[in-house]
C-alpha cells in the first residue's frame, strides 16, 4: 500500500468517524476562533478523500463538502507550513476555480495541514474571505496551532470509541467465557465421577460436587483448594501414588484399578487416571485425577469367572465321563468285530454308538466356545 493509499484509509477512518457531541463543539469553537484571529468571515475543517473535500465543522458557509477539484486545499496537505494565497485570481493554481471566477468569487485562502500521527495530511484548517488580504505571523502561527488542536480531538474522539469498541468486545467475550465456564462447570458438576485438579506440591485447586461429596462420605470433612491431596487416599496406596503423581508430572498418563477400604462399609473399587494438563506453552501446571467406581464392573467380571469355572467342569465332565462309556461300548464292538461276533442287530448297535459319540464331541466343542467367549469379555 503507498502513502496515498494510507492517506485515503486514514481520511476514511476521521470521515465516518461518529463525533461525539463534546468533540463536535470543541471543534465548532476552533472554527470560530479561528475566523476571529483571522478576521475572516469563513473557517473550515476539511477532509480531502480521492473524490470530495468534505467539511467537518465550518462558519460562514452552509456547505457540507465539494468536489475535490474545486478544492482549495488540494496543496495545502501537500506541505508542513501554512499555505497562504493573497489572491486567488492571481494564482494560476486557482484562478480557473468557478468558486474564484464566480459566485461566491473567493479571493484570500489560507489553510493549516491536519496532520496525522503517522504524518499523513488528510486535510486543512482553513480560512477564505472574498477580498484579497494576507495574513500576520502571529494569526498564521495561531492557525497552526490550532490546526493540531483539530487533528488532536479528531484523534482522541477515534481513540475513545476504539477504546469503547475493545471495552465491548472484550464483554462480550467475558460474557461468552462466563457462560461457557458455566456450561463447563455444569458439565463437571454432573458427572458421577469424581475430578480434582492438582498443583506441582499435590495442593488442591479445583473439584467437582462428586469429589465433595465422596471427600465427605469417606472422610466426614469438606474439601478445599489447598488442601495437600493425599490425605484422601487409602493409606495402603499412598506410597505408589507419589510415585504415579511424579511420573504423572513429566507428561504420561497414569491409570490404575484398585480395591480401596478392603472390610469396611466403604470397600469399593474405582479406577483411577492420573491426566498431566499443560498450558498454552505446553508447561505442565497440573495434574486432573478422574476417579470412577468400578465397583459392578468387578462384580460382574467375577460372576463371570465363576460361571467360566462351572462351564469348565461340565466341560470336563461332558468330555470325560460321557465320552468313557462310549468309548467303552466302542472297544467292545471292536473286540466282537474282531472274534468274529456277530448277531442280527449288530450294525444297528455300532451306528447308534458312532452317532451318540459325535454328538457328544458336538456337545463339547459348543461348550468350549461358550468358555474362550465368557474369557474374551473378561479380558
Amino acid at each position: 500500500m503507498n502513502r496515498e493509499q494510507h492517506r485515503l484509509e486514514a481520511v476514511k477512518r476521521f470521515k465516518e468517524l461518529d463525533l461525539d457531541p463534546g468533540i463536535t463543539q470543541d471543534l465548532n469553537n476552533i472554527v470560530n476562533l479561528a475566523a476571529q484571529i483571522c478576521n475572516a468571515p469563513v473557517a473550515i475543517i476539511t477532509l480531502l478523500d480521492d473524490e470530495k473535500q468534505w467539511f467537518k465543522a465550518a462558519i460562514g458557509t452552509d456547505v457540507t463538502d465539494t468536489p475535490r477539484e474545486l478544492s482549495f486545499c488540494n496543496y495545502t496537505i501537500e506541505q508542513e507550513d501554512v499555505l497562504i494565497v493573497p489572491d486567488l485570481s492571481a494564482d494560476e493554481r486557482y484562478n480557473t476555480n468557478p468558486l474564484v471566477t464566480s459566485d461566491p468569487n473567493v479571493r484570500f485562502y489560507a489553510g493549516a495541514r491536519l496532520n496525522t500521527n503517522e504524518g499523513l495530511g488528510i486535510g486543512s484548517l482553513c480560512v477564505v474571505d472574498f477580498k484579497i488580504r494576507t495574513l500576520d505571523e502571529h494569526q498564521k502561527n495561531s492557525l497552526k496551532v490550532l490546526s493540531k488542536q483539530v487533528i488532536n480531538l479528531m484523534e482522541l474522539n477515534w481513540n475513545l470509541q476504539e477504546l469503547a469498541k475493545q471495552n465491548n468486545k472484550i464483554k462480550e467475550h467475558q460474557q461468552v467465557l462466563e457462560e461457557s465456564e458455566l456450561k463447563l462447570k455444569a458439565i463437571f458438576d454432573s458427572s458421577t465421577d469424581v475430578h480434582i485438579l492438582v498443583n506441582k506440591d499435590l495442593e488442591v485447586l479445583a473439584f467437582n460436587k462428586s469429589a465433595t461429596n465422596y471427600i465427605k462420605q469417606i472422610h466426614q470433612r469438606k474439601i478445599t483448594p489447598g488442601d495437600f491431596i493425599l490425605e484422601y487416599f487409602d493409606p495402603k496406596i499412598k506410597n505408589q501414588m507419589v510415585k504415579y503423581f511424579a511420573i504423572a508430572f513429566i507428561g504420561k498418563l497414569i491409570k490404575q484399578e484398585w480395591l480401596l477400604r478392603a472390610g469396611t462399609p466403604f470397600e469399593c473399587w474405582r479406577e483411577i487416571k492420573l491426566v498431566p494438563i499443560k498450558n498454552n506453552s505446553g508447561e505442565i501446571i497440573g495434574v486432573a485425577i478422574n476417579s470412577s467406581d468400578i465397583t459392578k464392573r468387578k462384580q460382574q467380571e467375577k460372576q463371570i469367572i465363576v460361571q467360566n469355572e462351572a462351564l469348565t467342569r461340565i466341560a470336563i465332565i461332558q468330555s470325560h465321563e460321557l465320552r468313557r462309556p462310549v468309548a467303552s461300548l466302542l472297544g467292545l464292538m471292536n473286540l466282537m468285530r474282531m472274534e468274529q461276533i456277530d448277531f442280527g442287530y449288530f450294525n444297528m448297535m455300532e451306528l447308534t454308538v458312532n452317532e451318540l459319540d459325535e454328538k457328544i464331541r458336538i456337545i463339547v466343542e459348543d461348550s468350549e466356545k461358550t468358555i474362550n467367549s465368557h474369557l474374551a469379555i473378561v479380558a
